[in-house]
């Protein structure tokens, strides 16, 4: 109800924006440079964050801005099975038929990524994203996936997104040849402060607005319940949006957002 009160053309904290209309938050921004470096690297990397940190959109940003002749970028969101599982799950991704044994899945998408590399002359990419959910055993396959020892260089670029909990798994001894490898880390931190209010005036301009709607105060107690992270600042910013336009108020108030906050509250 509220696009009316506020003259919007859509929602603006509804939806992630195209990955053109990215904010260009310094944690996202910083995210973007590694990727691209992972990519002129084709190595292992890791890039970690709180859940609704924008981990996941910065990972889709950079992919979108690839040339798709030249690379090949295969994005697998969850696998909570075993390794054929895994395996079943990239085979697919990679149009290949489905094997009944882990060794021939295994050989079979080392083919397909040499072929790749080498005939197609493009350049495979591996997203793994919900990594924190993986096996241990899932985890080391990766790496093995991604062991072109005899080649004077890497092949298949694989990158690691998940929950903060995932650095921490993979400090543990067992992943000790996995944590070696990774050579581009970043943990995704949200957004800050200061670039908080540019954030809700970037959002609420894609959706046709150039005014200022929330008052300082609002945008202080926004950041005080979400720590900006950014899906919750959506979230929590859509519902004092509704309640301002309930009141039919022209700004968003501090003690909107504490009452939406109350309504968001699990």
């Amino acid at each position: 109800m509220y696009r009316k009160h506020f003259a919007l053309t859509a929602f603006p904290f509804d939806l992630t924006p195209p990955p053109d209309a990215l904010f260009a938050a310094a944690s996202l921004t910083e995210a973007a440079a590694r990727l691209k470096h992972l990519l002129e690297l084709r190595a292992i990397g890791l890039i970690t964050g709180e859940a609704g940190s924008g981990k996941t959109t910065v990972c889709r940003k950079v992919a979108a801005d690839l040339h798709p002749g030249l690379y090949r970028v295969f994005y697998i969101p969850l696998s909570t099975g075993n390794v054929m599982d895994m395996y079943k799950t990239i085979g697919w991704e990679l149009g290949l038929p489905v094997e009944r044994n882990r060794a021939a899945a295994f050989r079979t998408i080392r083919t397909e990524i040499t072929r790749l590399s080498l005939e197609a002359k493009q350049r495979p990419v591996l997203i793994i994203d919900e990594a924190h959910h993986l096996r241990n055993e899932v985890l080391e396959d990766l790496r093995l996936l991604t062991n072109y020892q005899m080649d004077s260089e890497n092949r298949l670029c694989l990158l690691l997104v998940g929950l903060t909990e995932l650095r921490r798994r993979l400090s543990m001894a067992v992943h000790e040849s996995l944590a070696q490898r990774i050579v581009v880390r970043h943990h995704v931190t949200g957004l800050t402060r200061e670039e908080l209010p540019d954030y809700l005036v970037h959002r609420l301009r894609l959706a046709g607005c150039e005014l200022p709607l929330f008052e300082p105060p609002a945008v202080e107690a926004l950041f005080q319940a979400t720590r900006g992270m950014p899906r919750k600042v959506n979230r929590l910013a859509h519902y004092a949006l509704t309640g301002a336009a309930l009141e039919q108020a022209r700004q968003v108030t501090a003690e909107h957002v504490q009452t939406a906050r109350e309504e968001v509250a699990p």
